[in-house]
């Protein structure tokens, strides 16, 4: 508990850099300097943390890293003090839905451009430098906001990177979820053409979803998933998806899958020779949603974090839901033991295993921001040791 204890602190602390020096009201003018003296630096390259450092950063980059009196402040630099405190470098949320959710509602009647531009404020708030929204946004409004905010435009905004529209079969598409506006995908030509509609509009990764939903949906064929990372990597792009069956995810392997948007439900021997043979797929974590139905502490009490930036009625609603009591908690404790299990399994192979939070994702609550100190919370509680985690 004690190790849990510190990864919560070190991210929480890290927000308050986060806000003081890039969420400024402006970016820094060229040729500004701040040097920040004095607190316990994590760099996250595997060396062991660097006690009253020392870090300079020019005209918005850092520039020089040590100890506190090693490095001298350029004449005209600021200076900082963060005794007492640690520094992290920046989170980065690899899996978001981000403008559907408002107040107590989700949907995409509230996907508008200052309630993305909310949303990415409160992830700077949290510390969170970027997140990736997942295939859930439309229009041309998304892409000209990703790159104000890469040109400064919002500096007190988290980096927005988008995927624009997702790729998805009939039966993932509906009017009253965060598939309605994505590529409707029947048939292997419409699999490249929907990718190649992408590729004008600058994105790095391309979502699809392949999953029968419990059995209840058709999920995509083969031969159109082939056809999407077949199509996708041809210019260079990579390609996500929301599969989570066992079976499923070893296909997807086999077709040079590059990211799972979710853990898998289940890891076997034959999981993990996979993944050997695809040393650069990727997995993100995505275990909130499952743990909180077990482990909620920060609910009962509020975190002060929590109830300065979500309002008093969503709290409510999530103290109302979870975590689950009684007999009722055992599949959802069971859930949550094979998915701890397996990405420790995983992550102890060398899979690469990034952070996804799926926040703002339409199963409710997942409050932006602070969704991240919860997944990074969960991973230390699934075995993965803290410094690995940051």
């Amino acid at each position: 508990m004690r190790q849990l204890r510190l990864v919560m602190v070190a991210c929480t602390i890290v927000t308050a850099l986060w806000f003081t020096h890039a969420s400024a009201q402006r970016p820094a003018p060229l040729g500004s300097a701040t040097l920040y003296e004095g607190a316990r630096l994590i760099v996250g390259d595997g060396n062991p943390p660097i006690e009253a450092s020392a870090f300079l950063v020019e005209n918005n980059r850092f520039t020089r890293i040590g100890r506190k009196g090693q490095i001298q402040a350029p004449a005209g630099a600021t200076r900082v003090d963060l005794t007492g405190k640690t520094v992290i470098p920046g989170l980065v949320d690899g899996h978001s839905h981000i403008g559907y959710m408002k107040n107590l509602t989700s949907g995409a009647e509230n996907y508008a451009r200052e309630n993305i531009l909310d949303h990415m404020r409160r992830f700077a708030y949290f510390g969170v430098a970027a997140s990736q929204a997942m295939g859930s946004d439309f229009g041309e409004m998304p892409f000209q906001l990703r790159d104000e905010i890469l040109a400064g435009k919002h500096p007190d905004a988290a980096r927005f990177l988008t995927a624009g529209r997702g790729l998805a079969p009939l039966s993932e598409i509906s009017s009253d979820n965060m598939r309605q506006a994505a590529f409707p995908i029947t048939t292997v030509w419409g699999a490249r053409a929907s990718v190649q509609e992408l590729v004008p509009r600058k994105v790095k990764l391309i979502k699809t979803w392949v999953d029968d939903r419990g059995g209840s949906i058709k999920p995509l064929a083969p031969e159109l998933y082939k056809a999407i990372i077949d199509e996708a990597h041809k210019n260079n792009l990579r390609v996500a998806v929301h599969a989570t069956d066992l079976k499923q995810a070893k296909e997807l392997l086999r077709a040079n899958i590059d990211v799972f948007a979710h853990m898998i439900s289940d890891v076997d021997d034959e999981l993990v020779e996979l993944f050997k043979l695809h040393p650069n797929a990727a997995v993100l974590s995505a275990l909130g949603g499952p743990h909180r139905a077990v482990y909620a502490p920060w609910l009962n009490p509020v975190h002060p974090l929590i109830a300065e930036t979500v309002l008093p009625e969503q709290i409510m609603r999530l103290q109302g839901r979870f975590p689950v009591k009684g007999e009722a908690i055992a599949p959802s404790q069971e859930a949550w033991d094979r998915l701890a299990n397996g990405i420790a399994r995983l992550q102890k192979a060398g899979v690469k295993i990034g952070v996804g939070t799926d926040g703002g994702g339409q199963q409710g609550d997942q409050f932006i921001g602070w969704t991240m100190h919860a997944e990074l919370e969960n991973m230390v509680m699934a075995g993965i040791p803290p410094a690995q985690v940051l």
